[in-house]
């Protein structure tokens, strides 16, 4: 086995996308702390080699063409699986001592990789379960998870759901944030950002992730309706993301026959960016007043450290996943799907700038326990434990890896 700066073995990071999704954010810095510490690692994805990751990295990766967009589900899912089993055949098998897939994609490609040409184990890492209802795509997902070598998760929720809905019993593995990346710089400026999208200094709500169902983006523009009929001026909501692999098409539909009822006007009311630069992205999160994220279903909800650690007082669902590192003294919980009940807790924070400067005050806190650096620790130790080095210098699942 051939072995890195800190004798690590030879790891091969997958994930589905180039995209700022959370698994993909995840995999990212998760490969670039490993690299910084000298482990020998890669990254593979899908993606167009001209354009690269979402924002620059350090890390050595390849980038296997993306198949055309098909119009099902379905078939996206199975062309993806496909492409990447295809390319990861040519670059993985004798070359790297174990695989690590981030996504039901990445692992469904990895395992047929592994189960067609031999190697290392797959460890996969499980961020949330999707919501598939035809046969085959629920099928792909459960294969997802029980073929694996090994499953982590980030959260003990998860872990929890893993053991009673495919008895895999997975170990958790929290994310990161990097804090300094986001942390306010001196001297910023907003108001060219508010400048222009034309809301001067209205009081501003961000929330990233896009219009979909598991955001509860209806319910948030319902809670907006009701806090703007009680505060002068009208706040204004930014809504940042949107790339997705599921197609959100008829909730988007109905997203903007709420707007109308509502009587909430797009561009005025509601501002959608769709997925900006990594650039863009931390200076809305410094131009912002505070940020919200009614999510009904997270694995962890990353955004919600990176708003912390902004500086941006949160208020966000009442869920488990943001139960296992927030008590509700660090940001407003509400329960999910109650807009009535997230309108009061936008309201606080527009209203009362102590709650919000006290928020400011812990979320740094919060995130002081989450850091990339401990993640890709905890990552190389597991590494270390699934591969072990025989007397003549060959990789081998170590003992208790085996499927």
């Amino acid at each position: 086995m051939s072995e890195g700066p800190q004798g690590g073995p030879r790891v091969a990071l997958v994930t589905y996308s180039t995209k700022p999704r959370g698994g993909v954010v995840h995999t990212l810095n998760l490969a670039e702390r490993l690299h910084r510490a000298g482990e020998p690692v890669h990254l593979f994805a899908l993606g167009d080699e001209r354009e690269g990751f979402y924002r620059p990295t350090d890390v050595p990766f390849t980038l296997f063409p993306a198949p055309p967009r098909a119009p099902e589900l379905e078939r996206r899912v199975l062309d993806a699986v496909d492409a990447l089993t295809e390319g990861l055949a040519t670059r993985v098998p004798g070359a790297f001592d174990a695989v690590h897939a981030e996504d039901c994609i990445a692992a469904r490609a990895a395992v047929e990789v592994r189960d067609a040409h031999g190697g290392g184990p797959v460890v996969r890492t499980v961020h949330h379960i999707d919501d598939f209802t035809t046969p085959a795509l629920v099928d792909c997902q459960r294969r997802s998870v029980v073929d694996p070598d090994l499953v982590l998760v980030v959260s003990l929720y998860w872990r929890r759901l893993l053991a009673e809905r495919y008895g895999v019993l997975a170990s958790v593995v929290t994310n990161g944030v990097d804090a300094p990346r986001f942390g306010r710089p001196a001297g910023f400026d907003g108001r060219p950002l508010r400048a222009g999208i034309g809301v001067g200094d209205r009081f501003l709500y961000l929330t990233v992730g896009g219009v979909e169902p598991r955001k509860g983006s209806v319910e948030l523009i319902e809670a907006l309706a009701e806090v703007r009929s009680a505060v002068t001026p009208a706040p204004v909501l930014v809504i940042v993301g949107g790339h997705s692999f599921q197609d959100h098409a008829s909730y988007r539909e109905g997203f903007f026959r709420r707007l109308g009822q509502l009587e909430l006007e797009l561009g005025r009311d509601v501002v959608r960016l769709g997925t900006v630069t990594e650039a863009e992205l931390l200076a809305w999160y410094h131009t912002a007043d505070a940020f919200v994220f009614p999510s009904v279903n997270e694995g962890w909800g990353l955004v919600v450290l990176e708003a912390m650690a902004a500086g941006l007082p949160v208020v966000t669902s009442d869920i488990p996943v943001f139960r296992e590192y927030l008590t509700g003294h660090e940001a407003l919980l509400v329960p999910p799907t109650r807009p009535g009940a997230l309108a009061e807790a936008m309201l606080r924070l527009a209203w009362e700038p102590d709650v919000r400067a006290r928020l400011q005050e812990v979320g740094s806190a919060v995130t002081a326990r989450f850091t990339w650096r401990a993640c890709a620790r905890q990552h190389a130790d597991i590494y270390r434990r699934l591969v072990r080095t025989d007397a003549d210098g060959s990789a081998v699942a170590a003992s208790g890896a085996d499927r």
